[in-house]
């Protein structure tokens, strides 16, 4: 794929996510994309699975908002980074946030696959979104990985 088509793919998916427009976030995806955020070592198969990750995120996180400001290819995977700009709401994360905008810089790694995204994942520091968002790093950690509480290695 042209590197010029993976940067339109890649920017019409932020644009979609930043209008939390689920329908065509799903029309950028392949049938078999698989979205992943290590942050909360989460991996979503497919696009029910897409869907349903994407709504979640968006009910955490509804004014989310990202730019990206570069990018770098192989002809095969395209990797962007900018900025998010989101605020943590609810308790999906068993903590109360301050409720205030938390910007943290991303990157995202991105395949392709039949002129459509079949892989994203999407990297950001989980400390720096709690330390913005005023909840502990660790309570949010236990939630998301409660086989490591207690000071289990990874």
């Amino acid at each position: 794929m042209h590197e010029q088509r993976m940067i339109e793919l890649a920017h019409a998916l932020a644009v979609a996510k930043s209008r939390q427009d689920v329908p065509t976030a799903l029309r950028l995806f392949h049938p078999d994309m698989v979205l992943e955020t290590p942050a909360f070592g989460t991996t979503s198969r497919g696009l029910t699975e897409n869907e349903k990750a994407l709504r979640r995120f968006f009910a955490s996180f509804p004014d989310y908002d990202v730019v990206l400001r570069g990018h770098a290819s192989n002809g095969d995977t395209l990797v962007c980074w900018g900025t998010a700009r989101l605020t943590m709401t609810g308790n999906r994360f068993g903590v109360a946030p301050n409720g205030e905008r938390a910007e943290i810089p991303v990157f995202i790694q991105f395949t392709f696959k039949d002129d459509l995204i079949a892989g994203e994942r999407f990297f950001f520091d989980l400390a720096t979104l709690c330390a913005r968002s005023g909840v502990s790093t660790d309570a949010v950690r236990q939630r998301l990985f409660p086989a490591l509480a207690g000071g289990e290695a990874a």
